[in-house]
């Protein structure tokens, strides 16, 4: 147990139930710290996968909810669900998206600078039990027969605060157990769990589709919440909270602001009285060498995923492959092929940037062969579904 302090907070964190659960059946009745990393490693991994998964439903049942309708209120399958099955409806739907991520935008900033001051393992449950409820809340509207755009709009804007926080607590507290060595490949594996979380969020909304819409969302949202239990009861945010220590051959495992761009709002050090970790203002942030040319690479590379993120199943529904339409379910199932490449792009990332001990050399190399990709894949995505595909992942 450790004592936490700041200018406006004092709590002390206790060790998980689940660790004092596990210790139980260990002779030495305590984990190893490598026992620890590879938990914290799994838990972060699936806890960032299950934001991933509960955003994909959105863009699953874009086509289904923008089917034209005959009648103002239609919600079969086959004909729309009001208001989106109007000739604005895709320009509501894509209103949801910007309310979405207008939200999650300020919000990643705000829960950045509480998570330096609150418990991070109390504070990423909430936001992954409260992200499950409101994206529950979206599919209800398919058994409640509720036709209100303000409906949605609310709903995908407090999903948008929800989301926020899983981002900040997530890099924070694996970077309280991760050093810098071979940080590449370590970050390149774990950042996977974007692309894999799309996948599953994909493939299960997609798999409850002929179900109802409705259950897209729900079993996303029971998939996160039950997840969030799973990571209050056993993620250990950082090593004196656990009372874990390192043997003879660990370096200093800190991951350090000035470091790495990945831990962007929080950071954590090591003093001679403890685990110490300070809040980096604003302005501060910008001023550490890397942040603002970073954060723009990020900005725009981010512009291209969210795009895909949100549009590309609807866009593989509509567009003729092969001479042929694909069905929603196909074309949710396809669209994953994106996010399949993503998962290898980005350990090969990893690598390449630990190999050449350049991170801005791989982001810069990796951004820049995206372009001929996308105008490749915009151009002759149509021709049919094996070009498609490649040209996809």
């Amino acid at each position: 147990m450790a004592s936490w302090t700041s200018s406006e907070f004092l709590y002390v964190e206790i060790k998980p139930p689940g660790i004092r659960f596990l210790e139980r059946f260990k002779r030495s009745g305590k984990l190893s710290f490598k026992q620890y990393q590879a938990l914290v490693f799994v838990l972060t991994f699936i806890a960032y996968l299950a934001f991933h998964a509960t955003r994909k439903p959105n863009s699953i049942v874009k086509g289904t909810l923008s089917k034209p309708s005959t009648g103002h209120f239609k919600s079969t399958e086959n004909s729309g669900w009001a208001p989106f099955d109007g000739p604005d409806g895709t320009a509501l739907l894509g209103q949801i998206d910007l309310a979405f991520l207008s939200v999650y935008a300020v919000g990643m900033f705000v829960a950045g600078h509480l998570g330096d001051r609150l418990d991070l393992r109390t504070f990423l449950t909430i936001g992954m039990i409260g992200t499950g409820v409101f994206t529950a809340l979206f599919g209800v509207a398919f058994w409640a027969n509720i036709h209100s755009f303000y409906y949605f709009l609310a709903i995908q804007t407090l999903a948008g605060w929800f989301q926020s926080i899983g981002w900040p607590c997530v890099v924070a507290v694996l970077g309280n157990w991760f050093d810098k060595k071979r940080r590449g490949v370590i970050m390149g594996v774990w950042s996977a769990h974007t692309s894999i979380g799309n996948i599953v969020g994909s493939l299960i909304a997609t798999g409850l589709l002929k179900f109802g819409w409705g259950w897209s969302f729900v079993g996303p949202a029971l998939l996160i919440t039950f997840l969030g239990i799973v990571v209050y009861l056993f993620l250990p945010v950082n090593p004196p909270a656990v009372e874990a220590e390192r043997d003879g051959t660990e370096v200093d495992s800190t991951m350090r602001l000035g470091d790495t761009i990945t831990e962007s709002f929080l950071s954590s050090r090591m003093s001679t009285t403890g685990f110490d970790r300070r809040a980096v203002g604003f302005l501060a942030a910008w001023k550490i060498p890397g942040v603002a040319p970073f954060a723009f690479c990020l900005f725009f590379t981010k512009l291209v995923s969210y795009t895909f993120l949100y549009w590309l199943p609807f866009y593989v529904s509509q567009t003729e492959i092969g001479g042929e339409h694909l069905s929603q379910e196909t074309s949710g199932n396809l669209s994953t092929l994106f996010d399949v490449g993503g998962v290898v792009g980005g350990i090969l990332a990893g690598y390449f940037s630990d190999q050449l001990e350049g991170r801005a050399i791989t982001a810069g190399g990796f951004i820049y062969l995206t372009i001929p990709a996308l105008f490749l894949y915009r151009t002759y995505g149509h021709v049919s579904m094996t070009i498609n595909i490649i040209l996809m992942f």
